[in-house]
């Protein structure tokens, strides 16, 4: 049997923490590792346990989601984890920065719990996870704010005119098969183009794409 999925969850309410613990804790395939309401304690917590995913608030004492995130995941990280922030819409700067922290994805408090399941499943596979209801509204809405004119790059670089295509339908929140079905093509070769992309771009995975492309100028 494959073992399951350990989950450390970090969120300073306590109510919330304990709804998501009851969430994850209900489910085979995962088993909650540890809880805490400080990134702090996450930090240290997420070195002794090793969970598989980190679920993370962004706003905490002693040391937000942000710093943790940047901690656990950040470049630099010898052996970088897996953090999906879970948050409020109202914080959306705060989770832009948390993805160039180095989370692998977020979703929002109020996302049904089988959306949440899902998300902690997809980063526990190595794959980035962005809520697309939000995508466009979290990252676009501080894109022209924190994007510096010289790094803008509307040729998109290096990238095939199909590889740019691709790049700009993730920047929209699309996922793989809603791809596949705008550009008429199969889920393995939309697979090969996302690979090629990051690889060309240097790129970690689907949120640093993202980012990437608001901050270069080829999304709106």
């Amino acid at each position: 049997m494959t073992a399951p999925t350990r989950v450390l969850v970090c969120d300073d309410q306590m109510l919330v923490r304990t709804g998501l613990v009851t969430i994850i804790g209900a489910q085979p395939d995962l088993e909650v590792a540890g809880e805490c309401g400080d990134g702090r304690t996450a930090v240290d917590l997420a070195a002794r346990l090793r969970p598989d995913v980190v679920v993370m608030d962004v706003r905490m004492p002693v040391l937000d989601g942000i710093e943790a995130t940047r901690l656990l995941a950040g470049a630099g990280v010898a052996e970088p984890g897996k953090v999906l922030v879970v948050t409020t819409f109202n914080l959306d700067e705060y989770v832009y920065r948390a993805l160039r922290a180095g989370a692998s994805g977020f979703l929002l408090k109020d996302t049904p719990p089988d959306r949440l399941l899902h998300g902690i499943r997809t980063v526990a596979d190595g794959a980035a996870l962005l809520d697309p209801e939000v995508t466009r509204q979290l990252v676009g809405r501080y894109a022209a704010r924190i994007r510096p004119p010289e790094e803008q790059d509307p040729d998109g670089g290096p990238l095939t005119p199909r590889e740019l295509e691709v790049l700009r339908l993730i920047a929209d929140g699309l996922s793989n098969s809603e791809i596949a079905a705008t550009l008429m093509i199969s889920q393995e070769t939309v697979k090969t183009f996302v690979s090629r992309m990051l690889a060309k771009l240097g790129l970690r995975d689907r949120v640093q794409a993202v980012i990437y492309a608001f901050r270069h100028g080829l999304a709106t």
